[in-house]
């Protein structure tokens, strides 16, 4: 049986980031083996992986990659965010980005095109940067966009991952132009370019879901409606308590909340909601509903938001645009944050610690 020296541990260490004893042990059963101990390790690591598969990689970077007019953002989870900080890591999520941008696929939500690039040899290096790194690691998903002009913008070391595409000329002032933009993006999340991405059902839901909410705060309801709201209140719902307790605060109708019972309180939201249909045709009330629509589209449509960077506080990302160059259309957006959408653990750090040292 060969020898197996500190020098070829160190070396099947650096090769393979897996620990000292793991490398003397796949050492020792190969002969010294140097080839046959990697596979050794790349086994374990796989055994290692499954044994990983029921924990959860919810953090991670995210990197993108980009030529000429074509940009890819890629998303790889970790277990922790140590991880997440080393270097090694976030080589492997470039080169992640670097080969969905090689590649044909675009990406998306249905996880096929990720799927495509593991089966074309993604899943071995998977495997390998988890036997050196230790940790569960999971491609989660990219996409690509292609557009006359593109930028791109990482926020937070990672955390948030943003690219945007415009049609028109691709001067240097339209991309920085669409650089301020991948930061509006990656700060104020909308969900849409404009209004006009947005389907008749899509608006049609927002509104009904702002009427139920503003039927579900009473107090914040036009005062005509309101005042109907609690006179039918007191004449069958109320105890003696609310009743007094309006009389003593109706004079200032804000502070009357912080004096009612729960149940005072739940009877008006019971009598808007029973009386439903005849508020909601309120002119007055339609009016309030329109409002908090309109200022709720604002927020969500990247074309009506107050531009991050206005100097008068009120310039919209579209008069932005529109100073740049009266063509400039931003075309796509693709913003990724690390771990939306996923379960994350609630690490106990002292109950980890204590656990292996057999406590």
């Amino acid at each position: 049986m060969a020898a197996i020296t500190a020098a070829m541990v160190k070396e099947l260490r650096e090769m393979t980031g897996a620990g000292m004893m793991d490398c003397k042990k796949a050492l020792g059963e190969t002969d010294g083996d140097m080839e046959a101990a990697v596979e050794v390790l790349r086994k374990s690591g796989a055994a290692k992986m499954e044994k990983k598969a029921s924990r959860i990689a919810a953090e991670g970077i995210c990197r993108v990659a980009v030529s000429g007019n074509t940009a890819v953002v890629a998303e790889v989870n970790s277990e922790t965010d140590f991880v997440a900080k080393n270097e090694v890591f976030q080589e492997f999520v470039q080169a992640v980005a670097d080969k969905a941008l090689a590649s044909g696929l675009n990406g998306g939500k249905d996880g096929e095109d990720v799927q495509a690039l593991l089966d074309g040899g993604l899943q071995d290096v998977v495997a390998e940067k988890t036997l050196q790194i230790g940790e569960k690691l999971s491609f989660r998903r990219f996409q690509k966009v292609e557009a006359d002009a593109v930028a791109t913008y990482l926020h937070g070391g990672g955390k948030i991952g943003v690219i945007v595409g415009s049609t028109g000329d691709a001067s240097d002032a339209v991309t920085e132009a669409l650089a301020n933009i991948a930061m509006q993006v990656a700060a104020m999340n909308p969900q849409y370019i404009s209004r006009n991405d947005m389907s008749a059902d899509e608006v049609a839901k927002l509104r009904e879901i702002t009427l139920e909410s503003a039927l579900n705060d009473p107090f914040s309801l036009p005062k005509p409606i309101l005042g109907k709201l609690i006179e039918a209140a007191v004449a069958s719902k109320w105890n003696d308590e609310d009743k007094a307790a309006y009389e003593e605060h109706k004079s200032n109708m804000n502070y009357l909340p912080n004096f009612l019972s729960k149940e005072a309180k739940a009877a008006l939201v019971e009598l808007a909601m029973a009386d439903k249909d005849a508020i909601a045709g309120d002119k007055i009330f339609t009016g309030l509903v329109e409002g908090r629509v309109s200022k709720q589209l604002k927020d969500i449509c990247l074309l009506d938001q107050v531009y991050v960077k206005a100097e008068d506080g009120k310039q919209t990302v579209a008069a932005y645009l529109k100073t740049v160059s009266a063509d400039l259309k931003i075309a796509k957006f693709v913003r990724y944050e690390v771990g939306e959408g996923m379960e994350k653990k609630n690490e106990d750090f002292a109950a980890e610690v204590a656990k292996q040292m057999g406590q």
